[in-house]
């Protein structure tokens, strides 16, 4: 057995980690980089040192985690989440805090925003408690100081920031009203003891986790979550995670953008509010080729056609962007066949479509137009793990698999050619 596995399938044990869906590279680099840190001469002599020191274990799960969140990411979640606990407090007759738990808590961006939606909403301090989880002590810690940079504050509205923050000379401060609502602490879904003791949750909230595990461990979390969640509760998940829970018999609430389920079919039916979706990966083209007639379209919209140029392109581009971004989804589509009706076909504009069609719960839909975005940029990292989360969800566990290697090889591929 290779150093290299060893390493992959103690990340596998610990937190569950598929190192198809990130990459080797990405771990491989990880081994390096603590591997320098400690000053092992040789993998055998790091692998030997993993094994003895809890510390270094820890270090290595940290250097693998790399936390990508920021408040109110998937902003009609935190809006849904308000309307629905509003409606929870009235039908247990205010007898009791809702619960709520957000794992994994990261560095603490989602529970504060869950406080703050509902403090916002009108929530008085005592109707509900908040309790972030991590498998990363670092990361919770951050999370405890609750001290923010500019990077954790995106899209065009931040009027939060100066309801519930103080700005200093080392960052913005999270007030004291809202760190009260929300206890943290450190803990793994894998852990069968997880929260044994303790009451199920009226909201959970696991976010972009089921996705980076094999077929069999997502059952496993699935159980775990399932049994957190109040039998009347609700669980939000990612945009790309919705067809892994309707394979274990959880169903949409029915409000878009929102991607929250209950064991039981719409138990409420809050407004439908367009929100962002989450933000696009840098921009990506395809190579020059001759101009088609909208191509591979299969949106009906007139679109009067005009002289395109390269700037037109990039302007059109970013449009797409921002209107994905403003939760414009009827707009976004509109923008991508605009794009393809006057220019050669672009792989992110097709990844858009396929993650705006996913948004809408269109997984057939979905799945097509993510197939086009990678015939024409065949390793588009995010079209490959996404369409792979979706044929796992249709129980072609093989095509899953064959699409996540193809994921690390071009991560491998691509960390090798920046050395």
């Amino acid at each position: 057995m290779s150093s290299d596995q060893r390493v992959f399938n103690f990340l596998k044990e610990r937190i569950g980690l598929d190192v198809a869906s990130v990459g080797e590279a990405i771990i491989e680099r990880a081994v390096r980089q603590r591997s320098q840190a400690v000053q092992a001469q040789t993998a055998d002599d790091y692998w030997q040192h993993l094994q003895r020191s809890h510390d270094e274990q820890q270090a290595l799960i940290e250097a693998v985690i790399v936390p990508e969140t920021w408040f109110f990411r998937y902003p009609e979640s935190f809006a849904t989440l308000a309307r629905l606990a509003k409606a929870r407090l009235a039908e247990i007759k205010q007898m009791r805090a809702l619960r709520i738990l957000s794992l994994p808590c990261s560095t603490g961006e989602e529970p504060y925003s869950i406080a703050m939606a509902l403090l916002d909403a009108g929530l008085a301090p005592h109707q509900f408690k908040v309790l972030g989880l991590d498998v990363s002590p670092l990361s919770v810690e951050r999370a405890r100081r609750g001290v923010y940079g500019k990077n954790s504050f995106r899209g065009a509205d931040i009027g939060f920031r100066d309801r519930h923050f103080n700005e200093s000379a080392d960052g913005f401060h999270i007030r004291e009203r809202v760190r009260e609502q929300v206890r943290l602490q450190v803990g793994n879904l894998l852990d069968p003891t997880l929260l044994a003791n303790e009451a199920s949750y009226d909201f959970v909230f696991c976010r972009n986790l089921l996705i980076y595990f094999d077929q069999p461990t997502q059952k496993q979390v699935f159980d775990v979550l399932k049994e957190l969640t109040h039998v009347d509760g609700v669980l939000f998940i990612g945009p790309a995670e919705g067809s892994l829970l309707g394979r274990h018999g959880m169903k949409s609430i029915g409000v878009p953008q929102s991607f929250a389920f209950s064991r039981h079919a719409e138990p409420l039916k809050p407004e439908p509010v367009f929100a962002p979706i989450p933000a696009p990966p840098p921009l990506r083209t395809a190579a020059s080729q001759p101009v088609k007639p909208r191509p591979f379209s299969t949106v009906s919209a007139q679109v009067v056609p005009i002289k395109a140029s390269p700037s037109d392109a990039g302007d059109l581009l970013s449009q797409i962007a921002t209107l994905a971004n403003e939760g414009k989804s009827a707009e976004a589509r509109a923008a991508c066949e605009r794009y393809l009706s006057n220019h050669p076909p672009a792989a992110q504009v097709f990844y858009w479509l396929g993650l705006l069609s996913d948004v809408a719960g269109s997984a057939l839909q979905a799945q097509g137009f993510y197939r086009k975005a990678l015939y024409l940029e065949p390793q588009h990292p995010q079209a490959l793990m996404h369409l792979a989360a979706l044929l796992e969800s249709q129980g072609d566990s093989a095509g899953a698999r064959r699409l996540q290697a193809r994921a690390a090889r071009s991560e491998r591929a691509d960390s090798e050619s920046k050395r």
